[in-house]
């Protein structure tokens, strides 16, 4: 937010303030400071429509929660998109970051071809595009290649999996989406075996594990299973979470495979690492700490769908 603070006009100041020329130049300063002091920047939060049971895929309640989590941040305004694609595009007017959460694959709200072509358009202009738990899976193709190109990544049937276990993460990488985060273990749907750009290009991953063998019990199908991740699980590979992308013509994006159930935005480390991505995406400056914030359970109990 801009804050303009009065200028108080002395019997001295106002004497020199009389030339013309003297008048000019303390305008073009005083209006120089004022716009040195950046207005926030706009995050816009699609969110899916109702899906799943109860705490579950609660992508209104989830975005309007985070949102919530940013109030008190002036460096931020955050706009929520109920129900996925806006009717209105204007609503992308000004954005810094564009974030997806919602039911991903055939009924992914930004995969029709002149979605896709609007998105380039802003990831053209800088704007950091993110994704979300089934947001980050969209048919192979040409919606496999946007989403390469904006956030690094994505869920592919057939080759990625979407397990529901615990995943404990023992350490975190020195990188900004993760300051102020500390080792913690958190049971969700945690997807992995992501098709990831060439040699991880532009990626740096920033939850990573070895999945249990567990997570593996399943027959093979579009979700299940797969001779791809079943090689790769007995090679003992390392499964990235969530990863963030710095794209070549300096825009970022992210993925987070985690966030399908409600609860678990209680968990402030679950939660700064979405935050800090908001920031990061946005070129928000994250705090050394990681973005701050406070979520009480009636906040967890707002505006979940009725199923």
């Amino acid at each position: 937010m801009i804050d303009v603070v009065p200028v108080n006009l002395t019997q001295s100041t106002s004497k020199s303030l009389a030339h013309p020329m003297r008048f000019t130049s303390f305008l073009v300063v005083f209006l120089t400071a004022l716009s040195l002091q950046a207005a926030p920047k706009k995050i816009v939060l699609l969110a899916g429509s109702r899906s799943h049971g109860p705490g579950e895929h609660e992508f209104r309640a989830g975005c309007l929660l985070l949102a919530h989590a940013l109030e008190n941040h002036p460096e931020v305004q955050v706009t929520v998109v109920s129900n996925g694609w806006p009717a209105d595009t204007s609503v992308f007017s000004g954005a810094a970051a564009v974030v997806t959460y919602a039911d991903g694959g055939s009924g992914h709200p930004v995969i029709q071809p002149d979605r896709i072509k609007l998105l380039d358009q802003l990831a053209s202009h800088g704007v950091g595009i993110g994704a979300m738990h089934y947001g980050v899976e969209v048919p192979a193709g040409e919606p496999g290649f946007a989403m390469l190109r904006w956030t690094g990544g994505y869920f592919e049937a057939f080759w990625s999996i979407n397990p529901t276990w615990t995943a404990r993460f023992n350490s975190l990488p020195d990188h900004p989406v993760a300051r102020g985060v500390k080792p913690f273990e958190i049971h969700d749907e945690w997807y992995y075996h992501m098709r990831f750009a060439p040699n991880l290009q532009g990626v740096t991953p920033i939850l990573s594990v070895i999945p249990p063998k567990e997570t593996l019990n399943r027959p093979n199908g579009p979700h299940s299973g797969n001779p791809f991740v079943r090689a790769a699980a007995a090679r003992g590979e390392s499964q990235h979470l969530m990863w963030v992308l710095e794209r070549p013509d300096g825009g970022r994006g992210f993925g987070f495979t985690g966030g399908h159930y409600h609860k678990n935005w209680g968990d402030e480390n679950f939660r700064k690492l979405v935050l800090n991505a908001f920031y990061w995406i946005a070129k928000v400056e994250i705090p050394g700490s990681g973005v701050a914030s406070s979520i009480s359970a009636a906040d967890l109990g707002s505006n979940l769908d009725v199923k």
